[in-house]
């Protein structure tokens, strides 16, 4: 049996997460949850899952939850110091870090720093600072295993081979709701429309990055660090099916893929049970009816956000991090109405041509150029709702 501390457990991964242990209670158990600010749902997650120890955002939904439970045993945390609690706490095996946004780094580090097994959705914790979470994993012992579709179906296609003779990684995007859309028609997209994903069901800030690539952009720096490959042999093919997950090409010429349906339960299983399989009960994949199965270049010129993030993993160093705490700045005020869609990679561009500190020697670096990037994303952005 083995005990799962889930980092964001409200949200569209910690729920997929949850009915993933549903399915397999005899192999899985609740050790902790943790949340935001969504104490209702925190709640009933409580009522049900009866965890140790949950975690929220204040001490003030700490005492809101409280009064919601009128008691039990479940001992109620917060903050930071309540999220790296729950991540190393010393009887949870398995650590579902599924928290949003940089949020999630500090949480994440604090568990394998303890030597967990992390099963990682949060994909800022390697894009900000990959190269402190591979060299700290090395010295605890913790394992990581890929949570993302793309970097989950790489590490399967990666089982059995040597290092040497992968030749690049093949990430595939479905290219969003407006990859067949011309610019002048994505610059008229609405909230609504880029929320409405074809594929895949996440939430919100996820949705946003699918649709301007920024999420594939994200994945290539991920994977840089994951499986230890120079980004110039990570490449990008839409591939709007989303039934090929992503792939890898060997020297000799082979290319081997993983496939199945696009439900995130499917690698969220994976990654809890390795090196084990345990049944989805999930539908299999109909290949006779699935029709053909198309791949196309990104058109960087349309969706700029990925060329952003394949030169921020060029530069290396903070640009990792300051292109994401400036994507996650501005992807919040395009969903506040703040900004249009087409100005999501076009703050995200201003802020890495004003940051000329690169500077990443620590995790504080990280953290600075982290709130530069959103202090310079959000005067960005006040200046341009001035003069509307």
């Amino acid at each position: 049996m083995k005990r799962v501390s889930i980092l964001g457990s409200t949200g569209s991964i910690g729920v997929q997460t949850l009915k993933v242990i549903d399915v397999h209670q005899d192999r899985f158990t609740v050790a902790a949850l943790s949340a935001g600010t969504n104490i209702e749902l925190l709640k009933a997650q409580i009522d049900r899952y009866h965890p140790r120890m949950a975690a929220v955002s204040d001490e003030h939904h700490a005492a809101e939850l409280r009064t919601l439970l009128g008691g039990g045993d479940t001992e109620i945390i917060w903050g930071v110091d309540g999220y790296r609690a729950i991540a190393g706490m010393a009887d949870a095996d398995v650590v579902m870090s599924a928290i949003v946004g940089a949020a999630g780094l500090i949480p994440t580090l604090a568990a394998i720093e303890a030597g967990k097994r992390v099963a990682l959705a949060n994909k800022e914790t390697m894009v900000m600072a990959g190269a402190f979470i591979t060299e700290s994993a090395k010295k605890s012992g913790a394992s990581i295993m890929p949570v993302d579709s793309e970097h989950s179906a790489i590490f399967q296609c990666l089982c059995g081979h040597r290092k040497d003779d992968v030749k690049r990684l093949i990430l595939t995007a479905s290219g969003g709701p407006f990859h067949t859309m011309t610019r002048e028609e994505i610059g008229r997209v609405t909230v609504e429309d880029a929320l409405a994903h074809p594929n895949w069901e996440m939430g919100k800030k996820v949705t946003i990055d699918s649709a301007t690539l920024m999420n594939k952009g994200l994945e290539v720096i991920e994977a840089r660090w994951f499986f230890d490959i120079d980004v110039e042999r990570i490449d990008v093919l839409i591939h709007p099916r989303s039934i090929v997950h992503s792939m890898v090409e060997y020297i000799d010429g082979s290319i081997i893929a993983q496939l199945g349906i696009p439900d995130m339960r499917i690698p969220i299983l994976y990654a809890l049970a390795y090196p084990e399989r345990l049944p989805s009960h999930m539908p299999s994949l109909d290949l006779a009816g699935t029709g053909a199965l198309e791949f196309y270049l990104p058109d960087v010129n349309r969706f700029p956000a990925l060329a952003l993030a394949y030169r921020a993993a060029k530069e290396g160093g903070a640009a990792p991090a300051l292109l994401n705490a400036a994507n996650e700045t501005a992807v919040e005020a395009f969903l506040t109405g703040g900004i249009p869609f087409t100005r999501i990679a076009g703050i995200v561009g201003e802020v890495l041509n004003q940051e000329n500190d690169t500077t990443a020697d620590t995790i504080d670096d990280i953290l600075r150029a982290d709130r530069r990037a959103r202090e310079r994303a959000r005067t960005l952005i006040e200046n341009e709702e001035h003069h509307k």
